[in-house]
């Protein structure tokens, strides 16, 4: 057959824009609206099951218009939901949606996104399947998948693009309308295709000279090898973010894998070879398995993120590879492609939704180590080739002990985790534990390995200052300073364990904004700062930076800014928008201290350039730390227009700020991770 390299090329072009648009408006709805659920990686997390959810529902779309309507009729319905998308650009979060308290995250967050980008992302999501059924309609003698490879090579040079070209250069506004452009175009591509074949014939339902149509337990199989990488995926990322480094844009990397398997798998039958992989996935597995148990500095950081990650590569690579060899003929692709959508979109809601609300603990990634091993043996046993029948016992045998192995690894580790813990809690922010030791008289809050608080448990020590907080760091050198002009009013932005409070004296009033329920609850049932400060306390559940917007000005004496889980950063809590609410909320003298301790990135120039903006004055305090009194190495920025303010004793050994020229002030539109890498 003569191809129409013309018409390929368009087909090509249209599902790679599709797919290019995809993932680009993943991250930058993401951003939109991070800020409005305190910038948690669950935000991330239900973005993702949002996003899992409508393409199952753009799949079933595509396989239903191919299997029950006429070329006609699919030009026709296709067509008017493209022209009506055109109508909803540019795209923009609806600020209808923003929480004011204690509302389920997870079901507001998925009501904002199906409001703000629905279907937008809905057509876009039809594409690939529907453009290739096409595509076989009109080449019935050229196999389609390359395309599915296309259109995940365009996912992932999205991926790459976004953080790297997309967001240092551009502001949210200017991102938003760059997508709607390349969207129209999209639009105008896909309408071109649609009115082309609209006097097609009809895709008819074959028995293939390849082999019969699938069965029922072929399309659970490929449900459940698609399964297994999309639980893996979001699950390796929160063990890596809690466990190994929270390194920013981290989740990149597992996502970029995961589509890179796609695209091996899906170009050419011969990246995926079964002699190869299958005992590099044993290998994997029990990689994945052994690691969680090893302490967080037991290996180098970029060691144990490299086994994590190539086992994890691995894991997708067998599983995505046995789908492409359980590829159907063309004419059932539509029906393949709604039950790889089914697959990804389970996973995505066990990672999501059940896990967050069912488990106390992180248990989704050992049930996803599992499961893949499961899956896996179930995909390559009964179709593989033994020169004996005795071979085939074996290898069952052996998945058995690898399996059972691999379940009494987790299961050990995870008693192990949670049977030394006082508390064991989890929500939709994160997993919280409180662990006591008596050797060192402490009490200690842990987010994954991330300590957010520490108290003595002997009598007389348990009103001293630890962890990041104690008198020698900036935040307790503002709050002495301040303290010595009379009653103090505070605000603090991150409980923690209610430290801070520990300086309160009679007259004080501490204003404490939280937005995890769960840490409150612990603070109170677990610690004892917030009952025994004479100082007058009051707890505001939700996100800050919101609750500020909407409150009077509470002048306060002294603000203090920690809201940061680890090394991850909260970015609007850091942008100019969010330091006017900072200083409409001071008096005039007051101090700002913002807690800028980080591994990765260097905060100094986005807090100076803030406080240039407003005319106030910065500067940096530094601490080494003592161990013996459970104080860690700090460096707060204290911020101030009260000239006099920096001229105490007690700041004499602070520093000046000094920020390179070409750096970027952020906003509220524009912020930039690798502006600040370290």
């Amino acid at each position: 057959m003569k191809i129409d390299l013309r018409l390929t090329f368009h087909y090509g072009l249209t599902i790679f824009l599709s797919a290019f648009l995809l993932f680009q408006v993943q991250p930058l709805i993401g951003k939109m609206i991070l800020p409005w659920f305190g910038g948690s990686a669950s935000v991330w997390t239900t973005c993702m099951l949002f996003f899992q959810m409508v393409l199952l529902l753009g799949y079933f779309y595509s396989h239903w218009v191919v299997r029950f309507l006429t070329p006609y009729r699919q030009s026709l319905l296709h067509g008017s939901l493209l022209l009506v998308c055109i109508l909803l650009m540019p795209i923009a979060a609806s600020a209808d949606w923003k929480p004011t308290g204690a509302e389920n995250p997870t079901l507001r967050i998925l009501g904002l996104l199906t409001v703000s980008i629905g279907l937008p992302y809905f057509v876009l999501s039809t594409t690939g399947p529907l453009l290739q059924a096409w595509f076989a309609r009109e080449r019935s003698g050229l196999v389609p998948y390359r395309l599915f490879a296309l259109s995940n090579f365009g996912s992932m040079l999205a991926l790459l693009a976004y953080p790297v070209a997309v967001e240092p250069v551009f502001p949210t506004r200017w991102q938003s309308y760059l997508w709607s452009g390349l969207f129209v175009c999209f639009v105008v591509s896909c309408a071109l295709l649609a009115w082309r074949g609209r006097n097609g014939k009809p895709i008819v339902l074959q028995h293939h000279q390849e082999g019969p149509a699938p069965r029922w337990t072929d399309k659970v199989l490929w449900a459940a090898l698609a399964a297994c990488p999309s639980i893996l995926m979001v699950a390796d990322t929160s063990y890596l973010t809690a466990n190994i480094a929270p390194i920013p844009m981290i989740w990149v990397a597992p996502l970029a894998l995961y589509l890179l398997s796609f695209i091996m798998s899906f170009e050419r039958r011969g990246w995926y070879q079964r002699k190869i992989f299958l005992p590099l996935l044993v290998v994997g597995l029990g990689a994945l398995a052994y690691l969680p148990t090893l302490g967080m500095s037991a290996l180098p950081v970029f060691l144990a993120m490299a086994i994590n990650l190539s086992a994890f590569f691995v894991a997708c690579m067998v599983c995505h590879g046995e789908l492409a060899r359980l590829q159907p003929h063309p004419s059932h692709l539509t029906g393949y492609y709604l039950m790889l959508a089914v697959g990804g979109a389970a996973g995505g809601f066990f990672v999501g939704v059940i896990a967050p609300y069912w488990f106390n603990s992180n248990y989704e990634l050992s049930i996803g180590i599992v499961l893949t091993g499961i899956v896996a043996a179930i995909a390559v046993i009964p179709s593989a080739n033994f020169s004996r029948p005795a071979w085939r016992r074996v290898s069952i045998a052996s998945t058995i002990v690898l399996l059972l192995a691999l379940s009494w690894i987790r299961i050990v580790d995870h008693h192990d985790e949670t049977s030394g813990a006082e508390v064991t809690q989890r929500n939709f922010y994160g997993t919280l534990q409180v662990f006591v030791d008596t050797k060192d008289d402490y009490r200690s809050m842990l987010h994954g390995q991330i300590v957010h608080g520490r108290q003595h448990i002997s009598a007389q020590k348990l009103d001293l200052p630890t962890t990041y907080y104690s008198a020698d760091g900036g935040a307790g050198k503002a709050m002495q300073i301040k303290a010595a002009g009379g009653p103090l009013r505070v605000g603090v932005i991150g409980l923690g364990v209610g430290t801070l409070v520990s300086y309160g004296r009679k007259n004080d009033y501490f204003r404490l904004y939280e937005i995890d329920p769960l840490v409150i609850d612990i603070a109170h049932k677990n610690f004892s700062y917030l009952a025994r400060t004479a100082a007058t306390t009051e707890i505001i559940l939700g996100d800050a930076r919101l609750q500020l917007e909407n409150e009077p000005a509470q002048q306060f004496d002294v603000l203090v800014v920690d809201a940061f889980s680890g090394d991850s950063v909260p970015v609007h809590l850091l942008t100019r928008e969010a330091f006017a609410q900072y200083f409409r909320h001071l008096k005039p003298d007051g101090v700002l201290a913002v807690h800028i301790t980080n591994r990765f990135l260097d905060l100094q120039p986005v807090v100076k350039t803030a406080a240039d903006h407003f005319g106030k004055d910065v500067r940096l305090v530094d601490f080494e730390g003592d161990r013996d009194r459970l104080v860690f190495r700090s460096r707060w920025a204290l911020i101030s227009g009260d000239p006099s303010f920096f001229k105490q004793p007690q700041l004499s050994r602070a520093t000046s700020i000094s920020v390179r020229s070409d750096f970027k002030p952020w906003k509220d539109d524009y912020s930039s991770i690798f502006s600040i890498l370290m």
